[in-house]
């Protein structure tokens, strides 16, 4: 029997704008198995980044349902989901989203210290050691190049060991070699730790190193998941 992590079924998200009601999204349905990469290709603005907060709770459909980590999102309120994603979900966006003002060391202990790890100081430093950045977690964000930044924000995501990792154009900001590091990382840290993956990418050469694809346009699926 198969084993999903994310399930969503006839999801669709509107919104009233000036003209009225604009569908963002119309009937999206996709499963995605344990260990299993899903990616969500599209032309900008079809809605990619919409279905993505929406399968991870931090938006909510105007119609359908979700599934993530066994747990029905529309039964669960805002502060449910969240505690939800706290333990069982990871992120990684293309603009990283690192604490400024802490090292790349307190930026990885976050979400132990909010999972309640017992030594996260010590569980953060192992998990930038395995990304190779070592001898740079006393370092800001500011100090550090835009690959490191990201290697530092995949072990921030990894560090709480998540069932499925979503990844929002996690090389969109970086030049080709930086892409390619970061890309080897992301899916060798997704096999190794049997982690499902949602990727949104422009980059079809990194969407067909995922088992599936799905293709947005104007908010509806032209390519099935398969």
């Amino acid at each position: 029997m198969k084993e999903f992590v994310l399930e969503a079924i006839n999801v669709s998200r509107e919104v009233l704008g000036p003209a009225g009601r604009l569908t963002i999204l119309k009937e999206v349905s996709l499963q995605v198995e344990k260990g299993e990469a899903l990616a969500i290709t599209g032309p900008s603005g079809s809605g990619k980044s919409t279905l993505v907060a929406l399968l991870a709770g931090l938006d909510s459909p105007s119609s359908g349902q979700i599934i993530l980590a066994g747990s029905d999102l529309g039964v669960l309120d805002e502060d449910g989901r969240a505690q939800l994603r706290a333990g069982r979900v990871g992120f990684v966006f293309q603009s990283f989203y690192l604490v400024d003002t802490l090292t790349a060391l307190e930026n990885v202990m976050l979400p132990l210290e909010l999972a309640g790890h017992a030594t996260p100081r010590k569980e953060a430093a192992k998990w930038l050691d395995r990304v190779g950045l070592a001898d740079r977690q006393d370092h800001y964000p500011r100090q550090l190049s835009g690959g490191e930044q990201q290697r530092a924000a995949i072990s921030r995501a990894f560090a709480i060991d998540p069932e499925i990792l979503f990844a929002d154009e996690p090389t969109g900001n970086l030049d080709d070699a930086a892409s390619e590091q970061v890309a080897e990382l992301l899916f060798a840290l997704c096999e190794s730790r049997e982690a499902a993956l949602v990727l949104v990418t422009h980059d079809m050469s990194l969407a067909a190193r995922c088992g599936k694809q799905l293709r947005l346009e104007k908010g509806r699926v032209i390519g099935d998941p398969g």
